[in-house]
């Protein structure tokens, strides 16, 4: 072979090279597909666990009468940027060269993963309305509707029961009455054997009107004597199994059932009667002590939200409040679900106030 033709070979040999180094370093690939499902999963769980921790903190913030505070997160806007960049050099020498043919390669790329997350401070009128105003007791009933149980959800969001009254927390401790636990435990059972209804219907006068059942047909005799006492511990109308919802403290007319409902404040100062604080907040007064519940056997009692100094290894949702550690613990489902509730209530008090509100925005670089 020539020294030309070894030449031209070298060459030929040389571009390919190049050729195939740059197809690799170069080749096409979509950056955003791939971060969907990471970006949705870890924000939605971020996102859930702080309002856990911000619900929890706030709840105990009650318990030491500290001004609870709420900050939403308004929005995220995550954006992602990748730059590469390839070089390829090379000699292609002469067959009488000394030196061979070689090629060096090189390639950098430059990632950037920069959110904008935006924070609502939860203030103004709206907000503070939201949170001293009463829940509708519709949606209290409808939430057992739903299969919330009766006795976990009227003793955590009502103040009594046609002027039958709940266990009153903040300044002045009430025991609930007797025939208020009993009736919580008579609707629980009644509940679960399906003879516990909730209807919607039209009253040309009134207009919509929520309507609760206890039925009498089609029951078993323990279940519908069961009913009967309800209506008899309520003072509600024996002959009747229908009875509207109307919002009062005290009793209510032939046919209608009074719910005096909490604000989500009381709600929550309700669950802060049972935080566990250090002996030494209370002696100091700078928590609000709770005298202990005596003889009520209300499943709301077994509510613990537990307090130490040491990080809790297996929470539900902790916080750290006046150099003390505050938890739930996982396996503990009642207290879960008394945090979980709260936090829908919050959605069912209509609490995210988003008008004329100052806007925090923080970009994380």
């Amino acid at each position: 072979m020539t020294a030309g033709r070894r030449a031209d070979s070298h060459s030929a040999v040389f571009h390919r090279l190049c050729l195939a180094v740059a197809a690799t370093l170069c080749g096409c690939a979509h950056l955003g597909p791939g971060t969907v499902a990471l970006d949705r999963f870890d924000y939605g769980t971020a996102i859930a666990d702080s309002w856990k921790q911000q619900t929890l903190l706030n709840v105990v913030k009650l318990r030491y009468m500290d001004l609870p505070v709420f900050v939403d997160v308004a929005s995220i806007v995550a954006g992602y940027s990748l730059q590469a960049g390839v070089n390829v050099g090379g000699t292609n020498s002469s067959a009488r060269a000394v030196q061979g043919n070689f090629v060096a390669a090189g390639a950098q790329a430059i990632y950037t993963d920069r959110p904008t997350i935006t924070y609502v401070p939860m203030t103004g009128d709206k907000f503070l309305h939201a949170l001293i105003t009463p829940i509708d007791p519709k949606n209290v009933f409808f939430m057992l509707q739903s299969g919330y149980a009766a006795d976990f959800v009227l003793a955590l969001t009502v103040e009594s029961l046609n002027g039958v009254r709940n266990r009153a927390t903040g300044a002045s401790m009430r025991e609930a009455d007797p025939d208020f636990v009993r009736v919580l435990q008579l609707l629980r059972e009644v509940q679960n054997a399906g003879a516990l209804g909730m209807r919607v219907e039209v009253d040309k006068a009134k207009g919509q009107t929520t309507v609760v059942s206890l039925r009498r047909d089609d029951v078993p005799a323990d279940i519908a004597e069961k009913g009967a006492e309800i209506r008899r511990l309520l003072k509600l109308s024996p002959d009747l199994d229908k009875f509207s919802i109307i919002y009062s403290a005290g009793r209510g007319a032939e046919g209608e059932l009074a719910v005096n409902s909490r604000s989500m404040v009381q709600i929550m100062a309700a669950f802060a009667s049972y935080v566990q604080v250090p002996e030494s907040d209370v002696r100091n007064h700078s928590a609000v002590p709770t005298g202990a519940s005596a003889g009520a056997e209300s499943r709301q009692q077994l509510v613990r939200i537990h307090s130490g100094e040491a990080r809790p290894t297996a929470a539900f949702a902790a916080i750290r409040y006046r150099d003390h550690w505050f938890w739930i613990d996982d396996g503990d489902w009642l207290a879960k679900s008394t945090l979980t509730a709260i936090m829908f209530f919050f959605t069912l008090g209509e609490s995210s106030g988003n008008q004329n509100l100052p806007l925090i925005t923080i970009p994380a670089q």
